[in-house]
């Protein structure tokens, strides 16, 4: 007898893994509306609002750069599915949270099954479209997080339990989405080499270095601001505006990261372009927001807070493309993970310290200085490297407007710099 087994069409499951991301972005910025309500009903510090963010950072990192790879061996659908049916778990353990410890460990499994899919779920995108895997590997963990921030916050300003149905509506989605990825073609052949897969390894190639070094700070300036706005921007909201809104407070990570999204708009700008105009919007935007916090203008903030998310999304997007064209197609997820090790320390352990320095360093204006005049310098520094650097021939540095490499900017610890010959030979 005959048995049909129904697989999803590649366009329908291409739009399935795009989903999963913005669903895994979206469940990591969802509890940011809510910590003032975690810290009301348990009484806990900034402190430990920051370390809560912060210990996500830490999480991703290290399953990207130890599980990442692992779908090239095993197949993307399995690494998948276990990843969404642990998110799925871990939107019970948030439900049912008692104290800081639970959320501690909700966090933690997070991030470690998010850094996990992201590699996989990035990798079967371009398994299945190349071009269109590269917009959405760079559009689709923005929308995420502005999706997550602005939508837990609306579910619990005009729906009963706030800290409750955001994330029962999100353990929905992923079994719903496991299922999915349950009944679509694998796009990964199984090979030998699973267990040494997981062995963290990170190598930077010679002609990539200075052009690395020169990314950096924008990279830096970019991460380190989407921490703080993750980990302390409804606390600004409240005191800028006053209120205690859900939605205000959810609304000011929401305008950073859609504002960064919106940027993919300039992908047709080279490199350059975009880590010169993402430069100059941290310092414009983020001095801007400063200046909204210090005369508590609300509507100044959130125009800073949307110049600085256009900063955000160019400066990371032209970061990406002014490096990995430099590098040989087996050295590029190694440069990627770099690169990824740089944002994901950049977005957890400043955030940590604003904590810190809330609590210990003369309180959330003080702190709110400290990091405006450090990203600032930071975006200056980026802003005049490139402006020393003299281009270098070809698409990736100047020229006519080329289309971002079809490279997989989800997938930092894909082969993490194992390279089949010289590291130092590398095509320009």
């Amino acid at each position: 007898m005959l048995t049909v087994t129904f697989r999803l069409p590649s366009r329908i499951a291409f739009y399935l893994q795009a989903s999963i991301v913005v669903a895994l972005l979206a469940g990591s910025s969802a509890p940011t509306p809510l910590y003032a309500t975690y810290q009301h009903e348990w009484g806990f510090s900034p402190i430990t609002t920051t370390v809560v963010f912060g210990v996500y950072a830490v999480a991703v990192l290290v399953a990207l750069l130890t599980v990442g790879s692992l779908s090239d061996y095993i197949g993307r659908r399995p690494v998948l599915i276990t990843s969404l049916i642990i998110q799925a778990a871990v939107m019970v353990v948030f439900t049912t949270a008692g104290g800081v410890d639970a959320l501690l460990i909700a966090r933690i499994v997070q991030g470690l099954s998010t850094g996990a899919a992201l590699g996989a779920v990035g990798a079967a995108m371009l398994d299945i479209d190349k071009v269109k895997g590269t917009l959405a590997n760079s559009l689709a963990p923005m929308t995420g997080t502005a999706t997550g921030a602005l939508g837990s916050a609306l579910l619990a300003q005009y729906l009963p339990d706030p800290t409750h149905l955001v994330y029962i509506v999100l353990a929905v989605i992923f079994l719903a989405q496991a299922l999915g990825v349950a009944r679509s073609r694998e796009t990964a052949t199984a090979q030998p080499g699973a267990w040494s897969s997981l062995r963290p390894e990170v190598s930077v190639p010679a002609r990539v270095r200075t052009p690395l070094i020169l990314a950096a700070p924008a990279v830096i300036a970019a991460w380190s601001l989407a921490g703080f706005f993750g980990a302390l921007g409804p606390t600004l909201v409240r005191y800028v505006s006053g209120s205690t809104s859900f939605v205000l407070g959810g609304l000011s990570l929401f305008v950073v990261a859609g504002f960064g999204a919106a940027s993919v708009s300039l992908r047709n700008r080279s490199p350059r372009t975009l880590v010169l105009l993402g430069s100059a919007a941290l310092i414009v935007g983020i001095g801007v927001v400063l200046l909204g916090v210090e005369t508590t203008d609300l509507p100044l903030f959130f125009a800073g807070s949307a110049i600085t998310g256009v900063g955000f999304g160019a400066s990371f997007q032209g970061g990406i493309r002014s490096v990995v064209p430099l590098a040989e197609t087996h050295q590029r997820a190694g440069v990627l993970s770099t690169l990824f090790v740089v944002s994901y320390l950049a977005m957890g352990l400043p955030a940590v310290a604003a904590g810190v320095l809330v609590v210990h360093g003369g309180g959330l204006l003080s702190t709110a200085r400290i990091f405006a005049i450090a990203v600032m310098a930071l975006a200056s520094v980026a802003l005049l490297g490139q402006l020393r650097r003299t281009p270098v021939p070809g698409p990736a540095t100047s020229g006519p407007p080329a289309p971002p490499p079809a490279v997989d900017v989800a997938q930092p610890a894909h082969r993490l710099g194992r390279p089949t010959r010289d590291p130092d030979l590398v095509d320009a």
